[in-house]
Formats: structure tokens, C-alpha cells, sequence
């Protein structure tokens, strides 16, 4: 058996995975990766947790088990409920990942401070709250990991996504001063970018001349290997953590 304190697959089959944003493509096959492997999984919606049904029955499928939750992650109180239950009731919190966006495009003059502040807000307070509260649970249990879920915004801020690049640096700035500080105290913060569209009905309706331009059939990141990704990140020993991990699909020209 590895030492738990190495990291290691050995040490990282056991405990909950809460996938906070656990939509229909990547959110919900990072929560089937993870199921697969013996985790008991919670996962939360911000409007209602029946939306999660297809994925209970997809994890139950597997022999695993599944919580879901109707939560706002940007509602203080909600996040500190969400913690507290699954810590109380459930079991401890061993992975968590923070996998809400808000890829909105406005031009400046058009971003009402509204919407700025409700991009922020989707995006990098809820993964401040998130991580606080979940960070204060692992650190006397000296492990766990926390992976931000961030976009080509990122790095790069683009025409017409101010609101949406400010949002997602901020999220990635936070990561990285939460790797710092948890690292040494054996927790793994990773952040991880995802450069490129990634295969959805969503992108396939809103996108057709850029599916029609790419000849190929694994032209789009694929929901089931990014989250494999995931997996990965979780697995590594402490001796050789990633922070950042950026994902492309070989056809996107970056």
C-alpha cells in the first residue's frame, strides 16, 4: 500500500469526489471517471438537482454512489451548507473540482456592470468560496485535491470577452496562490485550461462552419479525455505535482 502522504493511485481510491458544475459534458464524465475508481460522488447544479438525473443513473450503473445537490456556488451560506453536509453525513472530501465558466461575449461599451460583476461572480468568487471551505477540511487531514477548471481566457483575454477573461484570470490567479500556500501542506491545487471547443450539442448547434472546417472525427476535446486528465492530476505523487495542465485537441491551431 503507498503511503497516503506520497500521493499515489494506492492512496486516492476512497472518499468523496464533489464535482461542483456538473453539467451534461465535461463535469459529468469527470464525475464517471472518478466513480469508476471507488469514489463515492457528489455533484451540484445550481438550478436543480433532478438535471442531474441521467448522471445518478449513469454512476449508479457503475456500482458507485452518487449525491446530488441543488446549490448556488456563489451564495456564501450555500457553499458552507454544501461543505459541511457532505463532510457531516456523507464522508470526507478527498477531490473537489471547481467546473463553473460564464463564456459570455459582449463588446466593452456593451458590458453593463452587471453583467462584469455577474461573470465574476459565476466564475471566481464562487471558486474562492469553494475553496476556502473545502481547503479548511483537508488541511488537518494533511491531503486532498482541488482542480479549478479554467478556459483559454485564462491566459488570454480576447475582443468582445472582457467580463469573461477577467473572471477566469482571476480564478487562475487564485489557484495559483492557493498551490503555494496548501502545496507544502500536502494539499495539490491544480488548474487546469481548456483551449478549445469541446464536444458538445451545445458547440455542434452554435458552431457548424467550425465543425464543417475540420475534417477529422476527433477534431474537439472530448469530454470522457478530459476527464481522464483529471484523474491523472489526482493520481501523481507529491514529488512531482502539475500546477497547470493545458488541453487541445491536436487539430486547433493555438
Amino acid at each position: 500500500m503507498t503511503d497516503p502522504q506520497a500521493g499515489g493511485p494506492q492512496a486516492a481510491q476512497s472518499g468523496v469526489a464533489l464535482i461542483v458544475g456538473a453539467g451534461v459534458a465535461t463535469g459529468s464524465a469527470i464525475a464517471r471517471r472518478f466513480a469508476r475508481e471507488g469514489f463515492t460522488i457528489c455533484a451540484t447544479r445550481r438550478d436543480r438537482a433532478d438535471g442531474l438525473k441521467d448522471l445518478a443513473a449513469d454512476i449508479e450503473t457503475l456500482g458507485a454512489k452518487i449525491h446530488t445537490f441543488a446549490s448556488d456556488a456563489r451564495k456564501e451560506d450555500a457553499v458552507v451548507e454544501l461543505v459541511d453536509t457532505i463532510e457531516g453525513t456523507i464522508g470526507p472530501i478527498e477531490v473537489c473540482v471547481h467546473n463553473i465558466g460564464a463564456n459570455v461575449r459582449f463588446d466593452i461599451g456593451e458590458t453593463t456592470s452587471r453583467v462584469y460583476y455577474k461573470v465574476w461572480e459565476m466564475a471566481a468568487f464562487s471558486a474562492f468560496l469553494l475553496g476556502r471551505e473545502v481547503s479548511q477540511r483537508m488541511v488537518p487531514r494533511g491531503r486532498g485535491t482541488i482542480v479549478f477548471t479554467g478556459a483559454t481566457a485564462s491566459v488570454r483575454g480576447a475582443a468582445g470577452f472582457a467580463a469573461f477573461s477577467g473572471a477566469m484570470q482571476a480564478k487562475r490567479a487564485l489557484a495559483q496562490a492557493m498551490a503555494r500556500e496548501l502545496g507544502p501542506k500536502g494539499i495539490h491545487v491544480a488548474h487546469t485550461v481548456i483551449d478549445g471547443p469541446i464536444d458538445t450539442p451545445w458547440t455542434r448547434e452554435l458552431m457548424p462552419n467550425l465543425i464543417a472546417e475540420r475534417d477529422w472525427d476527433d477534431n474537439l476535446l472530448q469530454p470522457d479525455h478530459i476527464a481522464e486528465m483529471y484523474w491523472q492530476i489526482h493520481c501523481q505523487r507529491r514529488t512531482a505535482w502539475t500546477f497547470e495542465m493545458d488541453m487541445r485537441p491536436w487539430a486547433e491551431p493555438w
